[in-house]
């Protein structure tokens, strides 16, 4: 009860030392060692997460929770298969479960199944219609398919719900661009900027929207804003960043003629790197626009996420994939049953 009220109070640490002392008097209480290793797993401490779940599971081979945060484990380092194998024994258990759905979904979504991932994703919004991160999902999965104006959707009652997270704003303003209303995909970036500090990807996503409405100068100060916010990304982590990110940045900054090749691309992909750059400043010159969709491939895998998703998610690897932990959906408001009819308009 003690490691609840911790929990209530947004303090996993205290927590997490609660539930230590707690198993070191009970090492064979399933309960309190999944909820160990979904604390683990929320921090992103993932030896201790699977060390934990897998003692939860030697004592109980059927507990749902423990092998349902395994096989999320499992999805986020991209083995769909021998997740979605965990996630059939959890279906026998409790066929209703939202996040079982969820995380089936985003499965079929990896290994780019994307009708299977649309269908188990209805299902779980079925099950739970107040829970953002279903509908931040479904979103993700329709702008892949490119199917706007269901995306559209499904992102603005998923900030109904969560409002304060920028990184649905930019997928909103991908959306809007390709609804061909430059001037609310504007205002969602503008948004997304103002929410997320960090993530250098609401920059770019912006600053190609600008340089395809003729606006260099403003494309100009959102791709330096970018840069300064990638060499911050470097200092504090040695994470690597996409390859289609580095690549549109490229183009973009060939196009704005501000630079051959970025500070933060690989070193031993610089010949690589100069001959992409120099044959797209030859699009450029003949202003082709630049692709916008950049934040799919990111957000693809923090799509199937569980857990409080880290403020910037969305610009590398390292950002959009935090665990999808099997918690409980947070009600708040109610989602409009538009989607069906915004489908027929897209076909």
């Amino acid at each position: 009860m003690l490691g609840k009220i911790h929990l209530l109070e947004g303090d996993l640490d205290k927590a997490i030392e609660i539930y230590k002392k707690a198993v070191e008097f009970s090492p064979e209480n399933t309960e309190l060692l999944t909820t160990l290793g979904l604390l683990y797993l929320q921090l992103g401490i993932y030896q201790k997460a699977f060390e934990h779940l897998g003692n939860a599971l030697t004592y109980d081979p059927t507990n749902y929770k423990a092998i349902l945060a395994a096989g999320s484990m499992m999805q986020t380092h991209g083995d769909f298969d021998v997740a979605l194998t965990k996630y059939r024994v959890v279906a026998c258990a409790v066929p209703e479960s939202p996040p079982l759905w969820n995380n089936i979904g985003m499965c079929f979504f990896g290994k780019k199944k994307y009708v299977a991932a649309i269908s188990c994703l209805k299902r779980a919004n079925y099950l739970a219609p107040f829970d953002w991160k279903i509908l931040y999902n479904l979103g993700l999965v329709h702008l892949t398919m490119q199917q706007y104006a269901s995306a559209f959707h499904f992102l603005s009652a998923a900030i109904n719900f969560q409002p304060k997270m920028g990184e649905l704003y930019m997928l909103l303003a991908v959306a809007l661009t390709n609804l061909e209303d430059p001037e609310n995909a504007k205002r969602a970036y503008a948004e997304a900027i103002r929410l997320d500090k960090c993530n250098p990807l609401v920059n770019l996503n912006y600053a190609v929207l600008l340089y395809n409405q003729g606006e260099k100068q403003g494309a100009l100060a959102q791709y330096q804003e970018m840069e300064k916010k990638v060499h911050l990304l470097q200092d504090s982590s040695s994470l690597e960043f996409d390859a289609e990110m580095v690549d549109m940045a490229q183009k973009l900054g060939a196009a704005l003629q501000v630079g051959e090749a970025l500070v933060w691309t690989k070193p031993v992909k610089d010949t690589k790197s100069k001959h992409r750059t120099t044959s797209t400043s030859k699009a450029a010159s003949l202003q082709q626009p630049l692709g916008s969709n950049q934040a799919l491939g990111q957000a693809m895998s923090s799509a199937a996420a569980y857990g409080k998703l880290p403020s910037g998610a969305g610009g590398t690897s390292h950002l959009t994939k935090p665990p999808s932990l099997p918690l409980e959906p947070q009600p708040t408001v109610e989602a409009h049953p538009n989607e069906a009819s915004a489908q027929i308009r897209e076909k």
